[in-house]
């Protein structure tokens, strides 16, 4: 759908949609009822790859990386061979940081999208002696039994921390992502999962966007506004891992955005 003439202000209502800067429509009828709206599953484009991966998300980054290292080291096991999953790592951004802490244990970035995982390639391949134990992999989730078989053993599942990072809204189905977590987590594996969580109106989203992206390029600023409304709720999330058999997890909103999924699987 073209939007309104007028769409260039922010805000602007017209039959029944939300209009974000020209580009993301918001349908206020779903919002009002809190369902969420799907986005595309793939960052698939070169150019909103690119922009994207070229993007200064590095305080986020940075913080969740460190909160994942602490939790590591507060729950170590000994009993683990260790093994990292980057589950939807895009361009690697949390892999790059997790490889560079942890140079020993091999680490897998997986996405779907191949503009993204071309780009984390590239990257790696830049400079190889930087990351030893670092690999990644293109695959869209759900993969049928095997799907990680052709892998180097180094790399192959049981993963003794799985890792992920604005993925789950990305996902039309959820419960693939915990169905992954569960089928390649070893007992006792440590879970981490930080996604955005879903404002509670138009006018909330709005100012999100205006507060977290106000000086983005566009391109962010139209994902960043389609991700809010495509991210879940807290109280969606803890349904998920129940149905998911992960009840152990727990669901903790976090600041005025995100919500973190952590705890570790049954052993």
């Amino acid at each position: 759908m073209v939007p309104p003439e007028s769409a260039g202000l922010d805000g602007v209502v017209s039959m029944g949609w939300l209009w974000l800067n020209g580009w993301v429509r918001i349908d206020i009828g779903a919002f009002a009822g809190m369902k969420r709206i799907c986005e595309p599953e793939l960052m698939d484009d070169p150019l909103q790859a690119r922009v994207y991966s070229e993007a200064d998300f590095s305080i986020d980054d940075a913080a969740f990386t460190a909160e994942v290292l602490a939790l590591r080291a507060e729950t170590a096991s000994s009993a683990l061979e260790e093994k990292i999953l980057d589950l939807g790592c895009g361009p690697g951004n949390i892999s790059f940081r997790l490889a560079a802490a942890l140079p020993a244990v091999p680490l897998l970035g997986l996405d779907g999208a191949a503009a993204m995982v071309e780009l984390a390639e590239r990257r790696r391949q830049a400079s190889p002696e930087r990351w030893p134990r670092l690999t990644f992999a293109r695959a869209r989730l759900p993969l049928p039994a095997g799907g990680l078989r052709d892998l180097p053993a180094a790399f192959a599942p049981p993963y003794s921390l799985l890792v992920s990072n604005s993925f789950l809204h990305h996902l039309h189905d959820p419960a693939v992502l915990w169905r992954a977590v569960a089928r390649w987590g070893a007992p006792g594996a440590l879970v981490m999962v930080r996604d955005l969580r879903r404002p509670e109106s138009p006018e909330a989203l709005r100012e999100q966007v205006e507060r977290h992206a106000g000086n983005a390029p566009a391109v962010l600023r139209r994902d960043y506004a389609a991700s809010l409304a495509a991210a879940f709720r807290p109280e969606e999330v803890e349904a998920q891992l129940a149905a998911a058999g992960l009840e152990d997890l727990r669901v903790s909103p976090r600041d005025d955005r995100y919500l973190d999924v952590s705890g570790r699987l049954p052993a």
